[in-house]
């Protein structure tokens, strides 16, 4: 079975490599992965662990082997799943809890975008509670996550200012339901009921002085890698009765309803997965190099061939 895997070098982070089929548990289907999602914290993370890593979060394909327990989608069933690692490989053996079947009319490579980034943007809203008619500032708002948050986040009745790194980069968002679209958050004209803060480091501290008093402030990330210096004082004002948490993703719902809820809304035409990038993962490394340089607004997909 050909698999992708990490190289340990940062110029070509991954590289093909044979490996056996995996064997699944009485609960897991196998799947023949037709496609897959790349995500930037996938490529980050080839950095953190030692060469011959099996990467891969986000799959989408055709069952090949039911679960022994009975449970789950049979033989020939279309399904999206999220799986821990090893997902980038031409079979994948996923639990039932995790993955949903597809309707004819979701292609494989609208269903890989969906695991990691949708999942996110989906629980990120559930855990703002009520967002009708609330003022939302999201940060990072170009790249996969972002996108689903403002689609699914304007249709919830809320009203989201889009922070993006260039207004190449926001092209789109206010077609998506984003209110407004600015290129630094120091820029974003509101105090804010919540806000979204993905970037960290001054980003963040900038967003500690937008938010509304009693609002929330979600740390669903730090994509600059910096840290964050805050000034006791920048709190006065009513910033301070506003909240600080820290986005669980894991804490927020099952997998297997959610990917199901998002499918649906695919089907329906009421979310719509940009995929940036769709070739044949021959091109990993090339992808991944985009991902990094920020040079991708959405989703990046790769369709697994022989």
């Amino acid at each position: 079975m050909r698999l992708l895997r990490s190289t340990g070098n940062a110029d070509t982070p991954l590289e093909f490599a044979e490996g056996p089929a995996p064997l699944p548990a009485a609960d897991e289907v196998l799947v023949d992965v037709k496609a897959v999602s790349v995500n930037r914290g996938d490529i980050l993370m080839t950095g953190m662990y030692p060469a011959g890593w099996e990467l891969g979060w986000d799959i989408a394909g055709v069952v090949s082997a039911a679960a022994a327990d009975g449970s789950g989608p049979a033989v020939g069933s279309r399904v999206v799943a999220r799986v821990d690692e090893k997902g980038w490989a031409q079979q994948v053996a996923s639990p039932v809890s995790r993955l949903a079947v597809l309707p004819e009319n979701v292609t494989f490579e609208q269903a890989a975008s969906l695991p990691v980034a949708g999942l996110n943007a989906l629980r990120l809203l559930r855990a703002s509670g009520q967002t009708l008619g609330k003022k939302i500032l999201l940060t990072g708002a170009a790249g996969g996550v972002g996108r689903f948050f403002i689609e699914l986040g304007a249709a919830a009745g809320a009203s989201i200012t889009a922070v993006v790194g260039s207004a190449e980069r926001g092209k789109g968002l206010t077609e998506l339901g984003a209110e407004l679209v600015v290129t630094d958050i120091a820029d974003a004209p509101d105090a804010y009921d919540i806000i979204v803060e993905s970037a960290g480091g001054a980003s963040l501290r900038t967003a500690l002085t937008k938010i509304a008093p009693g609002g929330t402030i979600f740390l669903a990330g730090n994509s600059s890698g910096q840290s964050t210096e805050v000034n006791f004082f920048e709190f006065f004002g009513g910033h301070e009765t506003a909240g600080l948490k820290q986005f669980l993703f894991n804490a927020q719902g099952s997998d297997a309803d959610d990917l199901a809820l998002l499918v649906e809304l695919v089907a329906t035409g009421s979310l719509n997965p940009l995929l940036s990038v769709s070739t044949d993962w021959s091109s990993a490394n090339e992808v991944a190099a985009k991902l990094m340089n920020r040079q991708v607004a959405g989703k990046a997909v790769l369709t697994v061939s022989a």
